[in-house]
């Protein structure tokens, strides 16, 4: 059977690669039936007409759903932010440009968990 050129192979031996591999595979499974469930919750079971900010005050209000939201959260932006680490590794070939565009990338992902961290923990509803 041919394997894809664009594939990655399971790194060998251990270290950060290898759990990055592994990383991606199990965020990817938990992100996909996370999503789905989100999908239902919010656009199958709730109609659009209903989901209004007293709907996500009366949601956040139980902390199980603070915490689903912000796995989902992390989840999006550290795979994201991986796969981006992948894709700067195979394309930027420059050390110093390489070292950059990893940086930016490990800042602006940093900010992102930050600013979605601080709307789940610090919001009151009624105000």
């Amino acid at each position: 059977m041919a394997r894809s050129s664009y594939s990655r192979q399971r790194p060998m031996g251990g270290g950060f690669e290898l759990f990055a591999w592994y990383f991606m595979r199990i965020s990817g499974l938990l992100l996909v039936l996370m999503a789905l469930g989100h999908i239902v919750i919010m656009h199958i079971i709730n109609s659009v007409e209903v989901i209004n900010y007293a709907f996500v005050a009366r949601r956040w209000a139980v902390p199980f759903w603070r915490v689903y939201d912000w796995i989902l959260l992390a989840l999006g932006v550290l795979h994201g932010s991986n796969g981006i680490r992948v894709v700067i590794d195979d394309y930027v070939h420059h050390r110093g440009w390489r070292a950059f565009c990893t940086s930016a990338l490990y800042v602006l992902a940093f900010v992102l968990l930050v600013m979605g961290t601080e709307v789940l923990l610090t919001f009151t509803p009624g105000v």
